[in-house]
């Protein structure tokens, strides 16, 4: 299902085509995809950022599509070996490296602070020690897809059409204040949709060699 599909379906379903409802159809369609992703952990909303750490430089800045970690790992610039750091907070880091001067290889990472729209800066890491050397550093994340509505399609549209679509006209029946029993009937679509979607996230987690068939 393309943007043009879902917005005429949301149109049929809802059979209102007034000019302010037809307007926030694409609000609707943002507010659902919003929710779908932050209630999943798809394969399709990972992604992956190589980065450097430099020497003396405990900041380390976030991609711009960026919500949350996954894992972040720097690279031995003369091993090529791999050391994943671990999750603190700035506090842990402050405490336990309170010179910034003082160099080593980085053991932890914290989220230092986050996008600063006024000067459309990205947020930062910060790494504790500060490191001692230029490392490479390997970031996985969870990230937002970019939506159909400005890419006329998206993986949800061509894999999981039914949970956007209920989605969508759960959002756009809200604004409408349409009635309960239509509203119930299009939450339990869309949850019994969302059920199967997170079937994708179960079992990517886990592989017939290492887990077995499922029975």
């Amino acid at each position: 299902m393309n943007y043009t599909e879902l917005t005429a379906a949301i149109k049929n379903y809802t059979e209102n085509e007034e000019t302010t409802f037809v307007s926030l159809i694409p609000t609707f369609i943002q507010q659902a995809e919003q929710r779908i992703f932050r209630t999943v952990t798809i394969p399709e909303v990972r992604a992956n950022s190589t980065g450097s750490a430099t020497q003396g430089n405990q900041y380390l800045q976030r991609p711009s599509d960026f919500l949350a970690v996954a894992s972040m790992a720097i690279i031995d610039p003369t091993t090529a070996e791999y050391s994943y750091l671990l999750d603190k907070d700035v506090n842990f880091i402050r405490e336990g490296f309170p010179v910034s001067a003082t160099q080593g290889k980085p053991l932890y990472y914290a989220q230092f602070d986050g996008d600063n729209i006024a000067t459309s800066t990205e947020g930062h890491f910060i790494l504790g020690p500060t490191p001692n050397a230029n490392y490479t550093v390997e970031l996985h994340y969870y990230f937002e897809p970019p939506s159909i509505v400005t890419s006329q399609t998206s993986w949800l549209g061509n894999n999981a059409d039914t949970v956007l679509l209920y989605g969508s006209l759960v959002e756009a029946y809200t604004f409408m204040k349409g009635e309960a029993d239509i509203m119930n009937d299009y939450k339990e679509r869309y949850e019994s949709a969302l059920k199967q979607l997170s079937l994708i996230d179960a079992f990517s987690k886990r592989d017939s060699y290492r887990d077995g068939e499922p029975r």
